[in-house]
């Protein structure tokens, strides 16, 4: 029996990523890193900056997000998201710069709590990835 499920993320642009050989996804919630299977449990939930980990038959893949909504039902899991990076392929300086202005918004007087809470979270994952 096949442990396999399909993923599917989605960004403004374009149908990001299809993938119907999936057997495992870590994706950063904001309840947790939260690890789906085969015959998970339908849910919704928002994500928060971090790191998706996709694990298939070909292979092990990561992407940065930092936000968006995951939906999972009837072993298909749809991420939407407004800012996707493969981390295979991001370069030293666009994460340099995405670190710079990460830094640059958290320093400002007049952002709230919670959207200060998200940019430190932002600047956390990009550092552990540079």
């Amino acid at each position: 029996m096949s442990e396999e499920f399909k993923i599917e993320i989605v960004n403004p642009e374009k149908s990001f990523l299809t993938k119907e050989d999936v057997t495992e996804v870590v994706v950063p919630a904001f309840e947790g890193e939260m690890g789906i299977l085969k015959d998970h449990v339908s849910i919704i939930s928002f994500l928060r900056p971090g790191i998706i980990i996709i694990k298939s038959r070909s292979g092990e893949e990561k992407f940065y997000v930092e936000d968006g909504i995951i939906e999972f039902k009837n072993n298909n899991l749809s991420v939407l998201t407004s800012s996707i990076l493969n981390l295979a392929e991001i370069e030293k300086s666009k994460l340099q710069d995405l670190i710079k202005s990460a830094e640059e918004e958290s320093n400002q007087s007049d952002i709230s709590d919670q959207y200060k809470y998200l940019v430190d979270q932002k600047i956390e994952v990009l550092k552990t990835i540079n």
